[in-house]
């Protein structure tokens, strides 16, 4: 729920203005091409190379850099937390928030001094004119009479060894307030990471060890270490893995436009209207409010994009209802927490850990969000069936008559389109072709400005993202609350840049990792001395047998060491930072074992989410708990029970690349560089195939969430459930003969069990 203005401080309120302005700045900025708009800009100001949108990142992400983190220090002060907790300490947190202001400043300068393209320095001297004017006096003696682009010239003022003390304060300030925002898993992997990189930059200058985890790529620059280190902490303000690169760019020029769009959705009356649809469309179902909460939150989850805040919005209204009902307090929250965590791996949106997904990937969005497709509807799938059986087990009856605090009124069937047709306008855009648009009947209807704005924007994920917005603000105001009150439609918006401002200060921290890991080259070694050992050794011994690695072991236990990393990595932690972290020690590794890269990186990303769910750190199992009043990790079990197929499905999308739907999928890398198909595989879907294994797939989740339930029209004994897991298994393998022997397995196993419940039935009803 969103604070109102009343319980708001007055440095909190002067947060709220600033992030509205850090929304509008963005928003602009995330313009669509609106045709003729830039040429109108342009005679209006009389500039030639004026432009109203996509501004130069050099000169508007440093700005930005520091709006941001006044708002955070604002919003977040320390000083205001200890005035009245710790007063003796105030003076403290005051100069810590005026510090993490400093340090904005401070590294925005830093940018702009060390990136060639700006010189800020040079530029004040006058040296940057006078390098330009040179080089382009060069090149216009290499033609007679022409002259071409000059040469962009090095900075020659640059910070030089102060770029060392900078970098590590800024990384101090802005780790102290992480833990604040986002608490402490993230800062502890990210300082273990800074530790390490320092650590064994120090073995390489006192010549300590020649192992080589305890070298660093400080050696490859020479002698020199004084000088490799500045290069270092230089490469940190302006490289596209440090932290003006690429997730600076992720946030303000990608994710933006669906930050703010959650944000609205957030405290719009849609979301309250959305739950009561999926009750009413479930109420004939056993455990129907389970399954419209599984219904509520894949729709409110694949806009919000977070576990805990999903949780904390659907589940007020959805567990009590399944309390009532007739379901355990620990199912309830554990429906809950599951539906809500696999609403990031629900299309169109999926949140801003997708936008991280595509950046790392350079897969387009469109793309990504096929290859969710089929994952997602197995998952949901499997939590449905999970409920069908609960609810037999329990003995859980239809609700038939729904509430009457959550029957749908006229107002909610209005609200209703504040939830549909921006999610409608995100589909058409994305999935829109362009030819296809400018062709079709309507475009003849249409004004040739609105067609060709309707062009511009299909197939561009920001552009899709900024026009559902512009569809939302308007049905904001069918609700009557939102009439009454505009001023919560601006709340709504500065809420919006609060969490842009603290999602950077979240990616910030992942920026360190990445930048640091890249540095000290440890990812590189990791997957060197990983293949080297998997090349060598010959078998593993397990349980007192010898299991020789031959064929798909190698990639199951690089599978099996990728999910444990990434569940033991996104403790506590976000979904973007769980999945970054791993993605960067891992994803080469598994691509070399012969998966896609796309694929592993889509392997870490489920178990990224599925870290939200996974005890003992599972905080989307706890914010359910919070609500239920529960024991928590009873309640995170029963998380991990009810969405146990999201800990399975990675295993089998990195078997079947096929499931993903896309050719990058099923595409790797030769000897040679260059990009192939996989063996067995081409362009082309084999739909006959791709059938036969989704169903193949279906009978898998019956199984597993049968024997999980231990119940299926009756109770199952432990030989049953057994047995039930190992037919899950054999049928989802790459041999056709085993294969045959799941179905067989399958078939014999589920008609034994329907024979002998029918038989139970009648003898009871004949005794009754």
């Amino acid at each position: 729920m969103t604070n109102t203005a009343t319980t708001r401080s007055q440095g909190q309120r002067i947060a709220l203005l600033l992030a509205f302005v850090l929304v509008l700045v963005g928003m602009v900025n995330t313009l669509p091409e609106i045709p003729g708009l830039q040429n109108w800009a342009r005679d209006l100001t009389g500039v030639a190379f004026f432009r109203i949108s996509g501004f130069p990142t050099e000169y508007l992400f440093p700005p930005l850099f520091i709006l941001m983190m006044v708002v955070v220090a604002l919003d977040a002060s320390l000083y205001r937390s200890w005035r009245d907790t710790r007063p003796k300490r105030a003076w403290l947190g005051a100069a810590l928030d005026v510090g993490l202001v400093a340090a904005a400043i401070l590294g925005a300068l830093g940018y702009w001094i060390e990136s060639d393209s700006v010189c800020l320095i040079d530029q004040i001297t006058g040296e940057r004119a006078r390098l330009i004017e040179d080089a382009m006096a060069r090149s216009e003696g290499l033609i007679p009479g022409l002259t071409l682009e000059a040469e962009v010239p090095a900075c020659q003022a640059r910070l030089g060894v102060w770029a060392l003390p900078l970098l590590f304060s800024i990384i101090v300030l802005f780790f102290l307030y992480n833990i604040r925002v986002w608490g402490l898993p993230l800062v502890i992997v990210a300082s273990v990471v800074v530790f390490y990189t320092v650590a064994t930059a120090l073995v390489w200058v006192f010549g300590l060890s020649d192992n080589n985890f305890l070298l660093t790529k400080l050696g490859a620059d020479g002698g020199d270490a004084l000088s490799a280190a500045v290069q270092k902490a230089t490469n940190v303000f302006i490289t596209p893995d440090g932290f003006m690169g690429r997730f600076m760019d992720i946030i303000i020029n990608q994710v933006f436009p669906y930050v703010v769009l959650g944000a609205l959705f957030g405290s719009s009356a849609g979301g309250t209207s959305l739950i009561k649809l999926a009750v009413r469309a479930t109420r004939n179902l056993r455990g129907g409010p389970a399954h419209a909460a599984i219904v509520s939150s894949a729709m409110f989850g694949t806009i919000t994009g977070g576990p805990v805040t999903n949780v904390l919005s659907t589940g007020r209204l959805t567990i009590p209802m399944m309390r009532r009902n007739g379901f355990s307090p620990q199912f309830a929250g554990g429906v809950e927490a599951a539906a809500s965590s696999g609403g990031q791996i629900m299309p169109p949106v999926m949140g801003i850990a997708a936008f991280v997904l595509v950046a790392l990937t350079a897969v387009p969005y469109t793309k990504v969000i096929t290859a969710a497709f089929i994952p997602a509807m197995a998952f949901f799938f499997s939590i449905f069936l999970a409920v069908m059986f609960q609810a037999r087990r329990e003995k859980v009856e239809p609700m038939r008559d729904i509430p009457e605090d959550l029957i749908m009124g006229r107002q909610d069937w209005r609200n209703l389109w504040i939830i549909f047709l921006p999610i409608l306008t995100i589909l058409f855009l994305l999935l829109g072709n362009k030819d296809a648009i400018s062709q079709s009947w309507f475009a003849a209807l249409l004004p040739q400005f609105v067609v060709q704005t309707i062009v511009n924007a299909a197939g561009d994920a920001v552009s899709a993202g900024w026009w559902a917005v512009a569809v939302l603000l308007p049905l904001m105001f069918l609700d009557p609350e939102t009439r009454a009150k505009p001023a919560k439609l601006f709340v709504a918006l500065g809420e919006g840049g609060i969490l842009i401002s603290r999602l950077f200060l979240l990616l910030f921290a992942v920026s360190i990792i990445a930048a640091f890991l890249n540095e000290s080259g440890l990812t590189g070694e990791l997957t060197r001395a990983v293949t080297t050992w998997l090349a060598q050794v010959t078998s593993i011994t397990m349980l007192g047998f010898e299991i020789p690695i031959v064929g798909g072991v190698y990639l199951m236990l690089a599978l099996v060491c990728a999910m444990l990393c990434a569940i033991l990595l996104g403790m506590g932690m976000p979904t973007v930072p769980a999945y970054v972290n791993v993605a960067l020690l891992l994803g080469p590794l598994l691509s070399q074992l012969g998966v896609s890269f796309f694929t592993a990186n889509m392997f870490v990303f489920y178990f990224a989410v599925a870290s939200a769910i996974t005890p003992p750190v599972a905080v989307a199992a706890f914010a359910a708990a919070s609500i239920t009043r529960s024991e928590p990790m009873r309640t995170a079990v029963s998380a991990v029970r009810v969405g146990i197929v999201m800990f399975t499905i990675p295993f089998v999308f990195a078997w079947y690349p096929e499931l993903l739907l896309i050719p990058e999928a099923v595409t790797i890398t030769d000897e040679n560089g260059r990009r192939v198909f996989m063996d067995g595989y081409s362009e082309d879907t084999d739909f006959v195939s791709l059938s036969l294994l989704l169903c193949r797939l279906l009978a898998a989740l019956y199984l597993i969430a049968s024997a999980l339930a231990g119940f299926d029209r009756a109770s199952l004994k432990q030989w049953e459930v057994f047995l039930r897991i190992v037919a899950a298994l054999l049928i989802l393998w790459k041999a056709p003969v085993v294969i045959g022997v799941g179905v067989a397995l399958t078939i014999l196993l589920i008609s034994k069990h329907y024979i002998m419940t029918s038989k139970a039935d009648r003898g009871s009803r004949n005794s009754a």
